[in-house]
């Protein structure tokens, strides 16, 4: 049924601009990359220098974790501008962040998913207990 829309977040795309991208962005073959490797869609616009990058909530998060990774100063407003756009996180978005980094801390996770402490501890919880 093509009418019927998926009832999780993940699934919907978000296009985000990326103004003079080229131009603020050092290593942007590598950005450029790391971008590309989470499977979302890096287009430019036309000829100008604004850049779309068309992607998933996950595959905005996992963008996210590689540009804290790299901690390439001027990859921050793209960070910024990303984290921005991927709204807040729910318990299983939290959940999913304790998956993928299992030794991650409670003050990583809170700073990470901008959550509480209670949430990151609860999270890290049901982590253990799904093994």
């Amino acid at each position: 049924m093509s009418g019927q829309k998926s009832s999780r977040n993940t699934a919907k795309v978000r296009h985000i601009m990326l103004p003079s991208f080229l131009r603020r962005a050092m290593r942007a073959f590598e950005l450029k990359a790391i971008i590309r490797q989470s499977g979302c869609e890096l287009t430019r616009i036309g000829r100008s220098r604004n850049w779309r990058l068309s992607a998933s909530r996950e595959q905005l998060l996992q963008i996210s974790e590689s540009l804290r990774q790299h901690e390439e100063p001027s990859w921050q407003w793209v960070l910024a501008l990303l984290e921005s756009k991927i709204g807040t996180y729910t318990e299983a978005d939290i959940l999913e962040f304790v998956k993928r980094n299992p030794n991650i801390s409670v003050n990583e996770l809170v700073t990470l998913a901008n959550c509480t402490v209670a949430q990151a501890r609860q999270a890290l919880d049901s982590y253990e207990f799904l093994e």
